[in-house]
């Protein structure tokens, strides 16, 4: 095999998008708080970039020098907030980073401050903090033993013995809080819970930790007839112990680090209008503030006497300022189409809720709009609306669906509705198997298969019919 170098030349096609075009579709798929954190982005890069506010903070100092206002003074009362901030010298983002919350601790520092004051010799205090880093989220050790052996001898030097690394694991389970936490196996951590909640009162946790120690995975199963049965007790206690285990945690972890919810903020707003009889559609601005080309740099660009280089700087700027802003207005423009299509589609599930969503493919509104697909896909992405049964995410209403013989057209979204309501309302003493629910599903007008109700229970969290009937 001889291998040759050399150099061919060639044709081809391949599509480059300009600078423009990508800041477009990055600006247009942002959601409503990444959006205000770009401009926020953009003001403090781009000198041609700045806020189209009438009443600049130099104009509000030019005021006060005239009219000598004193912090006292009524005039100063009526400032707006952001130039009261330049009055006293304050910068309103650092007050705003004043306010932030501090960072919650995770869960490994909560539970090293906690072991911290575990009454154990220094050895076992060393093994407790390294195994305090094998804790899962859950507040589990779920690593094999084997391996949490080994990761102690990895840090410390140190062979455990069996005996040294039970001991450290009880004492973790003894000083740590909530109880359950460092628990190797969920029966363990349930066991640990019950046995706390005992020691105030035992006759009524006597029960629970008989099911947990011995009949916990017939419990899960739902088989509570051979759960009676195995156990020696009663149905009625059976059900009473169960309802008791229902104070018990099975995640003690989540109760001591739990992330952060952000708030849903909506892109969109959707209001009916009595007066007209209509859904009305307005786009949320939020904190986004109005933004014009800094006319001082332009003035600088078109003068001839400024140097070439300070020129094409300053040029590039204002084009970039122009970009941003256009994109901006056009992120508005399209997302308003898209919500008013939205609206005109889908007045039904406005009026009368998830069951009578109708299917929205996002080629059809491509097509009415005169758009790429792709487009649509990127300015529904991450969006929330507003609307008068909630906010949801603008992607919810955009879904291929099937047809009803009584209720015309209907999404997915709403086929899944119409089951969980069936569902809902079944005998649960004999509940409905998924071959059933599709027979139901099918005297409603929704021809559907059965392993597309499977397929649907599973995705809204509906157990099977065996562990749906209750005793």
């Amino acid at each position: 095999m001889q291998f040759r170098t050399g150099q061919r030349l060639g044709t081809n096609q391949q599509m480059q998008l300009a600078p423009r075009i990508i800041q477009t579709m990055e600006i247009m798929q942002l959601p409503l708080p990444a959006l205000e954190e770009k401009i926020d982005q953009e003001l403090e890069s781009n000198l041609a970039l700045e806020l189209d506010d009438p009443e600049s903070t130099e104009d509000v100092q030019e005021e006060v020098e005239v009219a000598e206002i004193d912090d006292s003074s009524e005039e100063y009362s009526e400032l707006s907030p952001r130039q009261v901030a330049s009055l006293d010298g304050r910068d309103a983002k650092l007050d705003a980073m004043a306010n932030i919350r501090a960072r919650q601790e995770s869960l490994s520092e909560q539970l090293l401050h906690l072991w911290s004051f575990a009454d154990v010799d220094a050895t076992e205090k060393t093994i407790g903090i390294v195994l305090i880093g094998l804790i899962d989220a859950d507040g589990f050790l779920t690593l094999p033993e084997v391996d949490m052996k080994n990761q102690i001898k990895k840090e410390l030097s140190i062979n455990a013995t069996n005996e040294q690394y039970e001991l450290v694991v009880k004492a973790l389970q003894k000083w740590l809080d909530p109880p359950g936490i460092a628990a190797r196996s969920l029966q363990e951590s349930l066991l640990i819970q019950a046995s706390a909640l005992a020691s105030e009162d035992p006759d009524a946790w006597k029960d629970v930790e008989l099911l947990i120690e011995s009949h916990l995975e017939d419990l899960i199963g739902n088989r509570l007839p051979k759960v009676s049965s195995s156990s020696g007790l009663s149905l009625e206690r059976v059900k009473l112990a169960i309802d008791k285990m229902h104070e018990l945690t099975l995640s003690p972890g989540r109760l001591l680090a739990t992330e952060r919810v952000l708030p849903v903020i909506p892109d969109a707003m959707i209001e009916f209008d009595e007066s007209s009889n209509k859904y009305i559609v307005g786009i949320c601005d939020g904190r986004v503030p109005p933004l014009k080309i800094a006319r001082s740099y332009e003035a600088i660009a078109r003068d001839k006497n400024t140097e070439e280089g300070a020129k094409q700087f300053i040029q590039r700027n204002i084009n970039a300022a122009r970009w941003i802003i256009e994109a901006i207005n056009q992120r508005k423009t399209t997302l308003g189409n898209i919500v008013q299509i939205v609206v005109d589609r889908q007045r039904d599930f406005l009026e009368q809720g998830d069951a009578f969503l109708r299917p929205l493919p996002m080629v059809e509104v491509a097509d009415l709009l005169g758009i790429h697909v792709a487009t649509v896909s990127r300015a529904v992405a991450d969006k929330w609306v507003q609307t008068p049964r909630g906010i949801f995410p603008l992607r919810r209403f955009f879904s291929g669906g099937t047809g009803s013989n009584r209720d015309g057209d209907m999404s997915w979204e709403a086929v899944k509705t119409r089951l969980k309501e069936i569902v809902e309302q079944e005998n649960k003493s004999n509940p409905l198997s998924d071959e059933a629910l599709a027979k139901r599903l099918r005297e409603q007008g929704i021809e559907i298969a059965r392993r597309t109700v499977v397929k649907y229970r599973q995705q809204l969290g509906i157990p099977a019919a065996r562990l749906r009937k209750e005793y």
